[in-house]
């Protein structure tokens, strides 16, 4: 009789991901990113067989992927090590010479669009304007760039193409919750809502014809919704909302003149599809809890990469016989209902604004009593019912973990999310504190066994929290996490600058809120034992904020882990620091439980 052993942390380990995917013309081939070798690289699949082969070598994140229309060859987006200096690079189909097209040197080019007879590539980056950006036009054929937009006032990026290619669609991003939308017209340039004031986005825009827009705009309006612009008569109105869903992203099925539509509703997401002849709405059943990415093919067959709380990363395909997987990841050694699906929590903050929440509860019969507070990064972002393997495998290892959507998250309307901008450390942090408080009274987590987990933002409310309210923890963990945020306000890329005051604060203006909310200035009461993990290639919170509070305090003698992986960035782009760094949370809190 052959008896195997139960799944342990190290099945966890082993989950591998999908960054993005494109799905060639005539849906003959998919390509994706993935880390199947253990570093990201391009695969592929010969549809409808579903059997990957690598398409690259280069051991490298790529964070956009598309193909040439009549599927000659690809155009990736891919940086080195994480640094989110994305270069343009073209590939065959088949794979093998990974061709630089667009590159230089500590720049950043993204969202390229390619003509429709593949002759020409657009894209933005900040290779010549560091703050505003530049969008060009580069010819394949002779080798000739021209700059189609100038950015002023707000990082800028062009968008979208009318199907004559005539006229564009272009951004402006003035702050995560001011962004508007513009399209070049016969060379004018017209707003596609009708002010730009009060503050509203418009987080995505289609063109369905030369002269009709629709997008997703929040403009007079808490939720988010669908509207139209129409070039011809130059008015705006809206379309279709439904109620409490913030609508978020948009894509055409031109086979069927209909749109499909993301939503997010809390902590949940939803897809809709909306028939523009009929002007009818219907909600679909989806395959997964999270959409990452969505695809519509010309054939009007639609692709999706999501995941669930007990399922990682997948792509699924949907036709008329309804979805079907195409990608097959799972935890190895592990089912569906060995793992742990979140409780939906709900508690009233300081000032009675409703908080809703993720709670992880460990099985009985693994539990270790403890609970794991993880403020989410972002901030303005939200947990979401998705796939974490940290999650899944510290939930395993006995940890139950309590996820807040404190204010600021995304998800429930644009004044929930405006009230973080220029209060990262008040609101939001009591907002913790109070569910915490609110899970010790419920009998969810017992006050002495509480430990604190973070990364980007949630790395600096780890730090900040740890600073003022040290006696709710027993162990604390920071990835990635701006410890002062007046070098953080100078440190990020030049393009988020512009944002920074309505988004963070001031330094002159808010320096005394700004002071108060730096977990830096409170060192004397952060005595719980610490691990720190950075990425040394990090551009958004550079290693030097995570070098000062480590210093300090050691400076203190206080016990600080510290890790700094060489070869990362924001993230994890290789599947050994993924490990490591895992092992490592897990070895930490298992030595202080």
């Amino acid at each position: 009789m052959l008896n195997f052993s139960h799944p342990d942390v190290e099945n966890f380990f082993q989950t591998f991901g999908i960054q993005t995917f494109a799905i060639s013309p005539d849906e003959s081939q998919l390509v994706f990113s993935t880390n199947l070798n253990g570093k990201y690289n391009l695969w592929a699949m010969d549809l409808p067989n579903a059997f990957p082969y690598p398409l690259s070598f280069m051991n490298q994140s790529c964070s956009e992927l598309t193909y040439e229309k009549n599927g000659r060859f690809l155009i990736a987006i891919m940086d080195h090590d994480g640094d989110e200096n994305g270069q343009i690079y073209a590939l065959p189909p088949q794979g093998g010479e990974v061709k630089p097209v667009r590159t230089k040197a500590d720049s950043r080019h993204m969202g390229p669009v390619l003509s429709k007879d593949g002759s020409k590539i657009y894209y933005t980056s900040n290779k010549d304007d560091a703050t505003f950006l530049k969008s060009y036009c580069y010819d394949v054929e002779t080798d000739h760039e021209d700059v189609v937009l100038h950015g002023s006032g707000a990082a800028t990026s062009l968008l979208k193409f009318s199907p004559d290619e005539k006229s564009f669609i272009y951004g402006k991003h003035f702050a995560n919750t001011y962004a508007l939308a513009y399209v070049n017209y016969n060379n004018e340039e017209l707003l596609l809502t009708p002010e730009a004031l009060p503050q509203h986005t418009v987080s995505d825009a289609v063109f369905v014809s030369d002269t009709e827009i629709y997008m997703i705009t929040n403009y007079e309006a808490d939720f988010s919704y669908l509207a139209k612009f129409d070039l011809n008569t130059r008015q705006f109105h809206k379309v279709w909302a439904n109620e409490g869903e913030d609508f978020n992203g948009l894509e055409y099925d031109k086979a069927n003149h209909s749109l499909y539509i993301t939503t997010e509703y809390g902590v949940k997401e939803r897809l809709h599809y909306y028939d523009l002849a009929r002007e009818e709405a219907q909600t679909l059943d989806i395959p997964t809890r999270v959409i990452d990415q969505l695809t519509v093919a010309d054939s009007g067959n639609v692709y999706v990469l999501g995941n669930a709380p007990t399922q990682p990363q997948n792509i699924y395909k949907r036709d008329a016989q309804g979805w079907s997987r195409v990608t097959n990841f799972g935890v190895p050694g592990v089912k569906a209902e060995d793992m742990v699906e979140p409780e939906i929590l709900h508690y009233n903050s300081f000032d009675d604004l409703t908080i809703e929440a993720l709670f992880y509860r460990a099985k009985p019969e693994a539990s270790n009593g403890h609970v794991i507070l993880w403020p989410h990064g972002g901030p303005q972002a939200a947990e979401r019912e998705d796939f974490r393997a940290l999650f899944q495998f510290l939930v395993h290892r006995g940890y139950s973990i309590f996820a807040p959507n404190f204010r600021g998250s995304t998800g429930y309307g644009l004044a929930f999310t405006k009230m973080i901008e220029g209060d990262w450390g008040h609101g939001p942090r009591l907002d913790n504190i109070e569910g915490l408080n609110w899970l010790i009274k419920q009998g969810y987590a017992d006050k002495e066994k509480i430990l604190l987990l973070g990364g980007s933002y949630g790395g600096y409310m780890a730090l900040l929290l740890h600073g003022r309210h040290p006696e709710y923890f027993k162990a604390v963990v920071d990835i990635f996490g701006p410890c002062n945020l007046f070098s953080f306000i100078e440190s990020v890329p030049e393009h988020w600058k512009p944002v920074m005051t309505q988004w963070v604060g001031d330094p002159v203006a808010d320096k005394d809120k700004l002071t108060t909310d730096s977990p830096i200035h409170y060192l004397d009461s952060m005595t719980k034992p610490m691990l720190v993990i950075q990425g040394a290639k990090d551009p958004r919170v550079v290693q030097a904020e995570s070098d000062q509070i480590v210093e300090a305090l050691r400076n203190k003698g206080r016990d600080v882990e510290y890790t700094v992986l060489e070869d990362e960035g924001h993230g994890f782009s290789k599947k050994d620091n993924e490990i490591k760094v895992y092992r490592q949370v897990l070895d930490f809190f298992d030595r202080y439980i």
